[in-house]
């Protein structure tokens, strides 16, 4: 028996100003029609605050029939080990990741134009509380570059916080793979404006749904997903590589329509299969310290 009834992953953007098209959010949606049978639909939309909201109206009609959902963002939900603590962030009473997500939230409030750009001032910023220097977020066009941002990456040999986070340090010994570090924030293929940008968003969904949980943080512990753990639960929230699927546009789609189509199709034909449960797994040749460290501040991909 699946795990889930329907599939919504998200291609995320960091986008300064409304965009569509390539290089600009894509909501793939593999849901079950009167028939109850699977049916993909993309939505492609300008700006992150109008993704929220169709997210949570989504959400909102699938989890009323009796849905569960998994809901997938392509950008990392988690920062490598230490950093809370480097941010003199108080994890007395929640979790490091927790202390992240609702730090970064009252930091960055999006505006209805998509105006991203006081995400540079906001990694300035987290860099001088962290190093008083150019550490360890980088990347920034010229007119965002400060004395705590540089545009060249730094030296991260030696210092407390590493460059990678576990999951990317397993995703690299892919043949192929080459995810970038959620530190770098500018520059081809950086993804870190996309976790500075979308955590604020992830925290609110959150926040809006008591019956929604946040893996591998909230549900599973690093071992294999069961139904027995998702009971009560509505909504399981996921970091994704879309990557990890050969990217095959069929035509008219660009290349990130294609990438939730086929990603959201990889986990529903896992889950079909009964083999959804096991890609949710942290527990892959790793410690139990390093387990500990996944579900308690780094987060994990799912599948990897």
């Amino acid at each position: 028996m699946a795990l889930f009834d329907a599939y919504i992953m998200v291609d995320w953007s960091a986008a300064a100003k409304p965009a569509l098209g390539p290089n600009s959010i894509w909501i793939g949606m593999l849901v079950k029609d009167a028939r109850l049978k699977l049916q993909f639909k993309a939505v492609n939309i300008d700006t992150r605050l109008k993704a929220r909201a169709f997210i949570e109206d989504m959400l909102a009609k699938l989890t009323k029939r009796g849905d569960k959902v998994l809901l997938g963002f392509d950008f990392s939900l988690g920062y490598p080990a230490g950093t809370a603590k480097a941010l003199g962030l108080d994890t007395a009473k929640q979790a490091p990741w927790a202390a992240m997500h609702a730090h970064l939230a009252t930091r960055y409030k999006d505006k209805p134009d998509n105006n991203s750009r006081p995400r540079f001032a906001i990694a300035a910023g987290l860099n001088y509380t962290i190093s008083k220097g150019p550490y360890p977020f980088w990347g920034a066009p010229p007119s965002d570059r400060a004395t705590t941002l540089s545009s060249t990456k730094p030296d991260y040999a030696g210092q407390p916080l590493a460059e990678f986070r576990l999951a990317e340090q397993r995703l690299r010994s892919v043949p192929g793979a080459s995810p970038k570090s959620c530190w770098q924030l500018y520059g081809a293929g950086s993804v870190g404006s996309q976790s500075l940008t979308g955590i604020p968003h992830v925290h609110a969904l959150r926040q809006a749904w008591p019956k929604a949980r946040v893996w591998p943080f909230e549900i599973g512990e690093g071992a294999p997903l069961t139904a027995e753990m998702l009971d009560g639960v509505e909504i399981v929230i996921a970091e994704i590589y879309p990557s990890l699927v050969k990217p095959a546009p069929e035509k008219g789609e660009v290349a990130d329509e294609a990438q939730v189509r086929q990603i959201a199709r990889h986990y529903a034909d896992l889950d079909e299969k009964n083999a959804l449960g096991a890609a949710f797994s942290t527990g892959k040749s790793l410690s139990e310290e390093q387990n500990g460290v996944i579900t308690g501040e780094e987060g994990w991909i799912l599948g990897v």
